[in-house]
């Protein structure tokens, strides 16, 4: 369950604890914080935990149930914040979701993960690299994991952005498209949707972080060092762009879905007029010869020498005639 736990002090981690309680201890008193890092607890797992750090029980519930939208929550003694990371498959072009609760206080910073996608080890390892950006406590543990997760989602824009230009393409290729266009058309509109709802919600809680979205009824977010809040607003500099590309792509996507279907029905309007057209063309030697098929005994030239071909060139004539018409028409 504990993925990995750690005392940092200055910047710099040391030896590891065997009790969460003594890890606390420890970073309190020599003025750092400590780390823990879980992926999908159970509750009685998470049980120690929110024991010892006391955390908010409705905080405590959304983690362990997940399935959260990006948030940020105050209370009392902690930070309660939810990211939904966003992992871009290539070869089956799917897009899937993963979560991250970070619960964040004054000497303590708890992360839990659930979802298959990337963990949080590359960013403890570059956080490690960096003393100066990690001494400034729990708060660049939060700015890490926000500034990661948010550069992933412009990876996430460009890559959809590429197979928007190739679904493009397709809809708009001489031969207008293949029968599954349609299909692929919502697939695609069903991955913006689904990043849509890992990055539009988050907007508000950058907000926050960053110091532009408080006011008398928002107050400033507690346990954020004031000397990160620009970094936050990077982030939130970074998140508006992501947004604004999936906004972009959404209306991009919906344009091409009604072009391909305003394609569709010229193409449908195309066929019935040359179906109408040869069923023109069949009707007249069918109406001609229905008309010398009657077997009345007196019919004009019906005992004429050179009856039948001209009747035969007559019908060859009048269909020559309606293609050629049809033909100027551009229905055939």
């Amino acid at each position: 369950m504990i993925v990995d736990c750690a005392v940092y002090r200055d910047g710099h981690r040391t030896p590891g604890f065997a009790d969460l309680s003594d890890a606390l201890a420890a970073a309190r008193a020599a003025g750092g914080f400590v780390w823990v890092g879980l992926h999908e607890p159970s509750e009685d797992e998470f049980g120690l935990v929110t024991e010892e750090f006391a955390l908010h029980p409705l905080a405590v519930e959304d983690a362990l149930k997940a399935h959260q939208r990006p948030k940020l929550e105050v209370y009392d003694d902690s930070l309660f914040v939810v990211l939904k990371p966003v992992v871009y498959e290539p070869r089956s072009d799917a897009v899937s979701t993963g979560e991250i609760m970070i619960f964040l206080g004054d000497s303590f910073v708890v992360t839990v993960r659930h979802g298959e996608g990337d963990g949080l080890a590359a960013v403890r390892r570059r956080l490690e690299q960096e003393p100066e950006t990690l001494g400034h406590g729990p708060t660049a543990v939060l700015y890490a994991i926000a500034d990661t997760t948010v550069d992933h989602y412009l990876d996430v824009a460009a890559e959809l952005q590429t197979d928007l230009e190739e679904l493009e393409a397709e809809v708009f290729s001489p031969d207008g498209g293949s029968r599954h266009s349609a299909s692929r058309i919502y697939a695609f509109k069903r991955r913006i949707t689904k990043f849509r709802r890992a990055t539009g919600p988050l907007a508000l809680p950058m907000s926050r972080l960053g110091g532009t979205g408080t006011s008398l009824f928002t107050p400033a977010v507690p346990f954020v060092d004031d000397k990160a809040r620009p970094f936050f607003r990077d982030v939130s500099d970074h998140l508006t762009r992501v947004n604004d590309s999936v906004e972009s792509l959404d209306r991009l996507v919906s344009d091409i879905l009604s072009a391909h279907l305003a394609q569709t029905g010229v193409q449908q309007n195309d066929d019935m007029r040359k179906i109408s057209a040869w069923a023109a063309m069949a009707a007249v030697p069918t109406m001609i010869a229905g008309i010398y098929g009657m077997n009345f005994a007196h019919m004009p030239e019906l005992h004429w020498l050179w009856s039948y071909p001209a009747v035969i060139l007559l019908m060859a004539a009048l269909e020559m005639l309606l293609y050629r018409l049809f033909k100027r028409q551009g229905w055939l």
